[in-house]
């Protein structure tokens, strides 16, 4: 399958939609930071899909993908969920940053300077 046919597939439309507007509140928050080319001016799409996959941004020029976990990211069920996603979407050549939910509001600095350290040069 051709990579250009893996993005925002038909049948995950209502699902991206339903999950862009009933996002967490990390998520929004985050976005207030990343939407617009904010970032080192590149640009962030939200709840942008990938094969079956639901990505919560993600930076298609840099080809990284930032997923904010909650509560259900570290039971042994959502470890090794992530670990099949994350596995998958490295070998399309995309870098999966992974960070807690609390960290979005106890050290947004910091989040935003691991999202940089990701970027190309």
């Amino acid at each position: 399958m051709q990579n250009d046919r893996l993005n925002n597939l038909p049948y995950l439309i209502k699902k991206r939609k339903s999950l862009r507007n009933n996002g967490t509140s990390a998520e929004a928050t985050l976005w207030l930071a990343l939407k617009g080319k904010q970032l080192d001016g590149r640009k962030f799409r939200r709840q942008h899909s990938i094969a079956n996959y639901i990505l919560d941004f993600y930076c298609p020029s840099e080809k990284i993908n930032i997923e904010l976990d909650g509560a259900h990211h570290f039971t042994e069920k959502g470890t090794e969920q992530d670990k099949i996603r994350d596995e998958f979407l490295n070998g399309l050549g995309i870098q999966v940053i992974r960070i807690e939910n609390k960290e979005v509001f106890e050290n947004m600095e910091n989040v935003l300077e691991m999202i940089k350290c990701c970027f190309k040069k």
